[in-house]
């Protein structure tokens, strides 16, 4: 069987099972099947036409094929890759809300661009995801769009780890999010590498602040702030 690819990124160059493969013939999506099912901003109309090149289904993760049971939380796992044209270099996120957002099942994005690299071109992958925070129950979820870094095709990997469908979305997510497989407590880790990267940019920022400042009391006010943050940072790390 020929597999679905997005540049030469295809299931088994990402280190997923080839059961969970697509083949090549049914992997290419037009896209147009998600504009037309969500209202569309201009920005997000004009990231879609001009910086997505091509939208493939590379694989599909399912119990039968993972040999993973299923739970009720998760009933499949699509990885679609999205080829950024030329002139396009950044993941974009709308376009990861805007698929992500019309489906229940987890998506995992490979967004797939040509770089300079060592004088020459190569191609890179940056896997996405979209997740909601662990809000209250009966609130309105909040979601956020989480990508990795850039890496060359054929360092681009992801591990299947987990016993159920839901531990392998969790390991995925966490995967992307916070470079490791474990799925344990993942929103709590989530949640608190968040908070560390937020405070270490109050700790910058109030930093800088209290060097600026000249009023007494205003680099007394700065300095408590400051304080603080340090104390919740330390208390974190």
């Amino acid at each position: 069987m020929t597999m679905a690819n997005c540049g030469t990124l295809t299931a088994e160059t990402m280190g997923l099972p080839a059961s969970c493969a697509v083949r090549a013939e049914k992997g290419p999506l037009p896209k147009g099947l998600f504009a037309s099912k969500a209202p569309l901003s201009a920005k997000t109309k004009q990231h879609l036409v001009h910086d997505v090149a091509s939208i493939t289904m590379l694989a599909i993760l399912r119990p039968g094929n993972t040999g993973l049971d299923a739970d009720s939380r998760m009933g499949e796992i699509l990885v679609l890759g999205l080829r950024l044209a030329e002139k396009a270099h950044e993941v974009p996120h709308d376009i990861v809300e805007l698929i992500a957002s019309q489906r229940k099942s987890g998506i995992v994005f490979a967004v797939v661009r040509t770089a300079e690299h060592d004088g020459t071109t190569r191609e890179e992958c940056s896997f996405a995801v979209r997740r909601a925070d662990a809000g209250r129950t009966g609130h309105t979820p909040t979601f956020h769009v989480f990508h990795t870094p850039w890496l060359p095709i054929g360092e681009a990997q992801l591990a299947t780890n987990g016993s159920t469908m839901g531990e392998l979305w969790d390991s995925l997510c966490s995967q992307i999010i916070l470079g490791t497989d474990d799925f344990a407590d993942l929103d709590a880790r989530i949640a608190r590498t968040e908070r560390i990267r937020t405070l270490e940019a109050a700790v910058a920022k109030l930093t800088a602040d209290h060097k600026r400042a000249k009023n007494p009391a205003q680099r007394n006010e700065i300095y408590a702030k400051l304080h603080k943050a340090k104390n919740e940072l330390a208390a974190l790390q």
